[in-house]
């Protein structure tokens, strides 16, 4: 996950607008040359279809009609057989460690560094942790399912452990704060403007004090437990272990963009739906732009290529650019420092995880579908201590169909999902026990929270000469606990015909 610099400013960009419509497929790119992005999709399995048509002619009517099942034809089940997959648990209950490793070199004299370290949410499947859906008929609707829960919270301060309130509470402002007997600091305080408190949520403040070739380390320990869950209901592609299943959406009982905004009573439509976001005056432009040339003419391309009658279908268009993304931007290991923005990751066709959600959003924000940030740690299937990395990814709103509410008597305003997004990891509209929350987006058009969440170390003082460096780590401590099993995620294009 890399920074993300911000200021609100005024919008800039070098990309151009077709002078006049492209055929269905065809993009404007920033060079002002056409491409058809749809081309390559068609051709990836040609040689994989014929080879699997061969054997699938063979079989009785019969048993081609089992073998395929769900899946969208032989194509699609041919792919879901060779895709590669990943594997996760159903459920996970381990201890992570924010490490933060501080030392000082150079000039005699002393430094002090001051981290803010967000204490976790309780994570629900519906972000209002009430319901999905309420009825009208007064029922309350299928119940959220806790995703992320913390169970214990201890602050490990050069060798001396404090155990800190699981929410924070109640307030331990500065004037109360535990002195280590090593002379560090630590406190709790609420969320406010003051220079001594939580400047985005509810934190833990550590303060350390060093001298000249001294080093602290401090590592913040979470015990959480977290479960899968899916709000996608395909039959072929999400397991029956997997909790939300039955209540999630799918091509078929999705609404379109113009139910978005009858949605929510259309807050976040209002507060994450607009075509920009986070102007990064330091590279003078914004990291998600609907606005942009490039990006207007991708989603136009993406829409043209849903099935006749389906191109204003929201959960169509966002499964296509998941899709689209994987066909077309790869994975950045070696990504800028400053994050490209969306129109910038398009145009490079790579992108790390910020960088390609950002990608994701600016498509997503030319049709008004709300898309907000999800922050975290990411580790690898099983949790071991090696693989942990600070990650990016994302929430979007998707509307069901105003026939399927009607249908189920639920209340229209209440009739959507709110999912979790990952384009780099192949997770559509799932959460996993390997991706740790740290903070989900709340709305601010000052940018200043996203601003400090990537800020966490809120002050450095240092002798004149002296140099002070941070070095943060990410492990797994001690034994991971798993129940219900485990489940595969294959990667490989919906079939939305």
């Amino acid at each position: 996950m890399e920074q993300q610099f911000s200021q609100k400013g005024t919008r800039a960009t070098s990309y151009k607008m077709a002078k006049k419509p492209s055929q269905r497929g065809v993009v404007q790119t920033h060079t002002g040359r056409q491409k058809n992005i749809m081309k390559r999709r068609k051709n990836r399995f040609r040689s994989v279809v014929m080879l699997g048509l061969v054997a699938f002619i063979m079989l009785s009517p019969q048993a081609q009609e089992a073998l395929l099942g769900d899946f969208g034809g032989v194509e699609e089940f041919l792919q879901s057989q060779l895709a590669p997959y990943h594997q996760y648990p159903n459920e996970a209950t381990y201890t992570l460690a924010k490490i933060s490793d501080i030392s000082m070199t150079g000039a005699q004299g002393n430094g002090m560094v001051t981290e803010n370290i967000l204490i976790p949410p309780v994570l629900n499947s519906a972000l209002s942790g009430s319901a999905q859906f309420s009825y009208t008929n007064g029922d309350p609707g299928p119940a959220s399912v806790t995703l992320q829960e913390t169970l214990e919270l201890t602050l490990v301060v050069a060798g001396q452990s404090i155990n800190i309130p699981i929410d924070g509470m109640p307030d331990k402002p500065y004037a109360d704060r535990i002195t280590t007997g090593a002379g560090h600091e630590v406190w709790w305080p609420p969320v406010g403007t003051d220079a001594e408190e939580c400047p985005v949520e509810k934190c833990v403040k550590v303060r350390v004090f060093l001298n000249t070739d001294e080093s602290v380390q401090y590592s913040f320990q979470i015990r959480v437990k977290s479960t899968s869950y899916s709000w996608w209901n395909h039959d072929s592609r999400v397991d029956a272990k997997i909790a939300g299943k039955s209540q999630g959406i799918s091509m078929d009982t999705s609404g379109t963009f113009a139910d978005i905004g009858q949605r929510g009573n259309g807050v976040r439509q209002s507060d994450f739906g607009g075509n920009e976001w986070y102007f990064r005056d330091n590279v003078q432009n914004y990291a998600i732009d609907g606005a942009d040339a490039l990006v207007m003419s991708t989603a136009d391309a993406i829409a043209a290529s849903l099935p006749e009658g389906e191109s204003s279908n929201a959960y169509g268009f966002a499964r296509a650019t998941f899709d689209y993304l994987h066909a077309y931007v790869s994975y950045d290991r070696l990504a800028p420092g400053t994050a490209r923005s969306g129109p910038e990751c398009l145009a490079a066709k790579t992108g790390d995880c910020d960088e390609q959600t950002n990608a994701f959003f600016s498509i997503m924000r030319t049709r008004g579908v709300p898309g907000w940030y999800t922050f975290g740690v990411l580790g690898d299937p099983f949790l071991s201590s090696e693989g942990w990395e600070a990650h990016a990814w994302g929430y979007i709103l998707l509307p069901m169909k105003e026939s399927w509410c009607d249908d189920r008597g639920i209340v229209l305003q209440s009739c959507f999902v709110e999912a979790q997004v990952d384009v780099v990891n192949n997770k559509w509209l799932l959460s996993t026990p390997t991706a740790y929350v740290d903070w989900v987006e709340e709305a601010d058009n000052s940018g200043t929270l996203v601003y400090e969440y990537y800020h966490p170390v809120s002050s450095i003082v240092y002798t004149s000469g002296a140099e002070i460096e941070r070095v943060r780590t990410f492990e797994t401590v001690g034994d991971v606990e798993f129940a219900g099993g485990s489940y595969k995620v294959k990667k490989y294009a919906e079939s939305l015909g």
